[in-house]
């Protein structure tokens, strides 16, 4: 049992189990799931697919973290990636048209790309501390959303855009496929080639990785760009579910709950080693708690607070300091006494 809670995921597994168990005590149906008109639905179907934007975008953010770098600016990519895709579609006389929404997602899903090719060129070249660089974007990336939208709500009607955010296929909703491949994608990439270890090799050493021939500039700039792509498609997703573009709210703080999914599934802050399954428990956990919270009545209000006390329970359950300071045992009452004479 021991060796068991050892195990860097066996905590965050515990959390997401613990709140399984605690929504099915509230809501007995909690785990039911029906066929309708040949599709999934149920509690569960909702959380995998309301958390596909947070996992893809915490999906690039575990290899950004990894090489000791944050990427504040992933939630302003999201905005600016919707607005581009539905202000391209709206107004046009082919809205609706499959080319329309096609050329509009590719459009937002390349924009998203060059922001991170920006955000890469000025942490990898030149030098600029990633919090800053990001959070440069974050503030610009915004304002240039509302710009584009003119700080309206665009609205759209596009059958095959409405698909990537509320679509099915095979009875799964799309937006769970599309973010379980890119994680089946990114494991592959990662864990079958040399690629995790050069991503991790940079984040324990930039300069040491260097010096050994690793060219750490590209692997930094290119996990910038991958976050980045990621988050272009999360926003499609996100867009597509409302078949409208918000650019004061879309994506709003999904940077954190990213960052958050990142630390409880046991990746470090400080870099080197990443865990992509401890990242999907964690996207997973962070959307069960989002979900959990209103349907036990408790104002929706209080999210983040919840959210800020699972992850300072599970960081430190994760701790090996915690863990070593919890496991010490106290003096006997003899020793006890004979040390205080």
């Amino acid at each position: 049992m021991r060796n068991l809670t050892r195990h860097a995921l066996f905590w965050p597994l515990f959390a997401l189990g613990l709140l399984l168990v605690v929504n099915v005590i509230a809501t007995p149906s909690f785990f039911s799931i029906r066929v309708q008109d040949g599709h999934l639905y149920g509690s569960l179907i909702d959380i995998l697919r309301n958390g596909a934007p947070t996992l893809l975008i915490a999906l690039g953010m575990t290899l950004v973290i990894a090489t000791r770098g944050i990427d504040l600016s992933v939630g302003a990519i999201v905005a600016i990636s919707g607005a581009v895709a539905c202000t391209y579609m709206a107004g046009s006389p082919d809205e609706s048209t499959a080319g329309r929404a096609i050329v509009a997602m590719t459009m937002a899903v390349g924009v998203g790309i060059l922001l991170g090719l920006w955000n890469g060129l000025l942490v990898s070249v030149f030098g600029i501390q990633p919090i800053i660089a990001t959070l440069v974007l974050m503030t610009a990336g915004r304002g240039l959303a509302m710009l584009i939208t003119d700080g309206q709500i665009i609205t759209v009607n596009n059958a095959l855009f409405k698909k990537v955010g509320t679509g099915f296929v095979l009875g799964l909703p799309v937006a769970i496929l599309i973010a379980l491949a890119v994680f089946a994608i990114t494991a592959v990439l990662t864990r079958r080639t040399a690629l995790g270890m050069l991503i991790e090799a940079v984040g324990i050493n930039p300069e040491a990785s260097r010096l050994a021939g690793v060219r750490a500039r590209t692997i930094t700039w290119t996990v910038y760009v991958f976050v980045a792509f990621c988050a272009g498609i999360a926003g499609l997703m996100i867009a597509s579910n409302t078949s409208a573009a918000d650019a004061n709210n879309a994506g709003l703080f999904i940077e954190l709950d990213a960052i958050l999914a990142v630390v409880i599934g046991g990746t470090s802050l400080a870099g080197g080693r990443f865990s992509l399954t401890g990242t999907l428990i964690g996207a997973m956990f962070i959307q069960t708690l989002a979900t959990t919270i209103p349907t036990m009545g408790i104002p929706a209000e209080t999210n983040y607070l919840f959210k800020a006390v699972a992850v300072i329970v599970v960081c430190l359950l994760q701790s090996p300091k915690a863990r070593a300071a919890l496991s010490v045992r106290r003096p006997s009452g003899l020793l006890t006494k004979g040390t205080a004479a």
